[in-house]
């Protein structure tokens, strides 16, 4: 698994590494919302979702 492989490469005591680990994540969600999710959004035009009436 990726996260006890990270925090064995990690340097520092725990404290620093749950900041550390937490200012990743951070950085992973605003890349994603960004760059990812709007890219993804007009690729595969997702925007266009229609509903029809049940019978």
């Amino acid at each position: 698994m990726i996260f006890p492989w990270l925090w064995r490469v990690m340097p520092g005591p725990a404290w620093v590494r749950v900041l550390m680990l937490m200012l990743l994540i951070a950085a992973l969600v605003a890349a994603l919302f960004q760059w990812v999710f709007p890219w993804v959004s007009v690729t595969f035009d997702i925007q266009d979702q229609n509903v029809e009436a049940g019978p």
